[in-house]
């Protein structure tokens, strides 16, 4: 009888969290690597704007839509394209940072998978900066738009050649899109509410901001969703528990039941 009850009680758990205090270190490390290399590149002012003009010609040549008309859905009031700034300014780090907090806590095999993930993700877009500097549509005179963060605010970015703490021709692959489009996928994969498909309108919208303010172009968000393919199919998804915990407690409460009613008959 012993071996079933400790059977039952052996059944599916959930995996342990990690380290807080680890994890931590771990998320801050790679953060501060991934903003140093980022400043290895942001002196590339020739090479970025002589890419920019390649990649706009390339997205012209394949027919993709011109950004202006993002731009102009947005520029249609006041309010919006400072909603758009906005959006783009405060939810990119707050919405990651706060899925990886409640992975932590409720879903700790999915937190590691989705760190794992983002850090491929950010790995792999470092290196492409490094290698591939890219001027953004804002500063691109053929392109015809305007920097939407600089006319009508809130701007994260000062001026380029002032401006010490970002790498600005950094546009490709855009981390805002990747970020966000891993942030609806982690929600997807680790929830079960017939309503979590919603969570797709999140990467949606954030295509449309970065577009729309001149910050990247079609081609970063493309690039930004091949690389973040190449991590999916390289870490893989956390084991499923086979059981809920509901049914697991009440199987515990019937071995108990019989455990005790089998020890009343035998005295």
């Amino acid at each position: 009888m012993t071996s079933r009850t400790e059977a039952a009680a052996a059944g599916p758990t959930r995996p342990a969290r990690p380290p807080l205090v680890r994890e931590l270190l771990l998320v801050a490390g790679l953060f501060l690597v991934y903003k140093a290399g980022r400043q290895l590149a942001a002196d590339h002012t020739g090479e970025a704007f002589h890419n920019a003009h390649h990649v706009w010609d390339v997205e012209r040549a394949v027919h993709l839509p011109g950004e202006a008309s993002v731009q102009s859905l947005l520029l249609h009031g006041d309010t919006l394209v400072h909603l758009a700034n906005t959006y783009y300014a405060t939810v990119h780090f707050p919405a990651t940072a706060g899925l990886l907090i409640w992975l932590y806590l409720r879903r700790p095999a999915h937190y590691v998978w989705t760190r794992r993930v983002l850090a491929a993700l950010t790995a792999a877009a470092l290196v492409l900066h490094l290698t591939f500097p890219l001027a953004p549509p804002r500063m691109l005179g053929e392109a015809g738009l305007i920097d939407t963060g600089r006319v009508y605010g809130p701007s994260v970015y000062g001026p380029p050649k002032a401006d010490h703490l970002s790498n600005q021709f950094a546009a490709m692959p855009s981390l805002h899109f990747g970020w966000a489009l891993m942030v609806a996928i982690a929600l997807v994969v680790a929830t079960r509410s017939r309503w979590r498909w919603l969570w797709l309108l999140h990467p949606l919208l954030t295509l449309l901001v970065i577009v729309g303010t001149a910050n990247h172009y079609w081609l970063d968000a493309l690039a930004a969703t091949a690389l973040l393919g190449l991590a999916l199919l390289v870490v893989p998804l956390p084991r499923p528990v086979p059981a809920t915990t509901g049914r697991r407690r009440r199987a515990e409460a019937a071995v108990g039941a019989e455990d005790n009613t089998l020890v009343g008959a035998a005295r």
